[in-house]
């Protein structure tokens, strides 16, 4: 009998998939959040949560650890447990950008985490409080030019995509300004709106209802066309940077070493979600697509945008360290 259980465990230990994933989940699962409440990522994560759970009745708890620009929560998963109950939200700052950016990461974005399932993207809306003078792009971009150095833009986190997008756009048009970094989208909204900064880049579900309630002005995003949400806000390209884009994307993440079996359930969980019509509508409202692929596209399709984020990063000549 001893032998039996020994070459039942030897199997499971093999094949990973079939022993580890059958009564898959049988208790609650975290998923992290590497940004404060509110803001675009935290957002989606919450919208996936509940309905992955009201659709197959799995407890799935957000757990918010912002800071270094998405890296803390990032670390975090990457060295929890591989079995299945921690995943992450990550995006195209800490799994594509940052590790362009920063010599020593805190984990290795390539081999300590396994891609689970594409999610969603969005483009950046360029947005300054109200009160500002500038009505258009141009407007920032002369005010910025005539006064090096001066204006501040608030960003989300240091190396988010709307952090380099900002510095993409500064090293095109010409001025030099300071960023400032937050730990999440939330508090930088709020000290643009108190006029501590002047403007910022930042996801669509963070700003929609500030600039519906007038205490935002949107003067382009960063997509290659005009967003629904936004039909009157032109492209940066529009503006005259002809082939401007910066795209956020999130994505789920597990630790590496999680059984396949439990990533393709995972996956496939999140892929019927995405396909709810609730949900499409949800992520639309605020200007998001939802995504799809199998565990081998998700692959694929991060290991391209590390590659041209990375290009992106080394053409501008950023660093963080």
């Amino acid at each position: 009998m001893k032998k039996l259980l020994i070459g039942i465990a030897s199997i499971c230990l093999l094949t990973a998939s079939p022993c580890f994933s059958q009564n898959y989940p049988d208790r609650s699962i975290k998923l992290i959040v590497p940004y404060t409440p509110g803001g675009g990522t935290d957002t989606v994560a919450r919208m996936m949560a509940e309905r992955i759970s009201s659709e197959l009745k799995w407890t799935i708890l957000v757990d918010n650890k912002p800071g270094g620009g998405g890296n803390i929560g990032m670390e975090v998963v990457a060295k929890s447990k591989p079995d299945g109950y921690t995943m992450g939200m990550g995006q195209t700052a800490n799994l594509a950008i940052n590790p362009a950016l920063i010599s020593k990461m805190p984990f290795d974005a390539v081999n300590d985490l396994v891609p689970v399932a594409l999610v969603a993207e969005v483009p950046m809306v360029l947005v300054v409080p109200s009160t500002s003078p500038w009505k258009s792009l141009g407007d920032l971009v002369k005010a910025a030019k005539a006064k090096p150095d001066f204006y501040k833009q608030a960003t989300a986190g240091a190396g988010t995509v709307g952090h380099i997008g900002g510095e993409m756009l500064a090293s095109k048009a010409g001025y030099v300004i300071s960023f400032i970094p937050y730990k999440g989208a939330s508090p930088a909204i709020t000290d643009l709106i108190g006029g501590q900064t002047d403007f910022m880049f930042a996801t669509p579900q963070s700003v929609l209802g500030m600039i519906a309630g007038g205490k935002l002005r949107a003067l382009a995003v960063t997509s290659a066309n005009r967003v629904a949400m936004l039909p009157q806000v032109p492209t940066v390209s529009e503006e005259g940077y002809k082939g401007f884009e910066a795209i956020d994307w999130k994505v789920l993440v597990a630790p590496s070493g999680t059984p396949p079996g439990i990533i393709k359930k995972i996956n496939e969980a999140a892929q019927s979600a995405l396909k709810n019509p609730a949900l499409i509508a949800k992520l639309r409202e605020e200007a998001s697509s939802p995504m799809y692929g199998d565990p081998a596209a998700v692959m694929k399709y991060i290991r391209t945008e590390q590659r041209e984020w990375s290009a992106a990063v080394k053409a501008s000549g950023i660093k963080l360290d």
